[in-house]
């Protein structure tokens, strides 16, 4: 099974720039071991199970609350039974796709 979880975490009391914060929960992204994206509005990362797809969502708010009073966290998930590898084969899908039509 392949779980896709998109993530964006941010707090809302730091400031115009939150860089500092978002590195925190990529870094519990890397550091889950799962292969992940990471694009300039959120970060997606490939699960094998919703659990561990949470597990993660909830270690990224831990990483932030300690010194965030209003943390602002948005989440999508698609899970799919039977696929893997589906960040980079869902890019290629729509590349081979976009070169069909140039």
């Amino acid at each position: 099974m392949s779980v896709l979880i998109a993530i964006s975490i941010f707090p809302l009391d730091k400031g115009e720039s939150v860089s500092e914060y978002v590195t925190r929960a990529v870094k519990v992204i890397k550091d889950s071991g799962y292969p992940y994206l990471l694009t300039p509005m959120e970060t997606v990362i490939e699960t094998d199970s919703i659990e561990a797809a949470f597990k993660i969502a909830q270690d990224c708010f831990k990483a932030l609350e300690s010194d965030c009073n209003r943390i602002i966290v948005n989440i999508k998930i698609d899970s799919r039974k039977g696929k893997f590898n589906r960040i980079q084969e869902k890019i290629r899908s729509v590349e081979e796709k976009l070169e069909k039509l140039y």
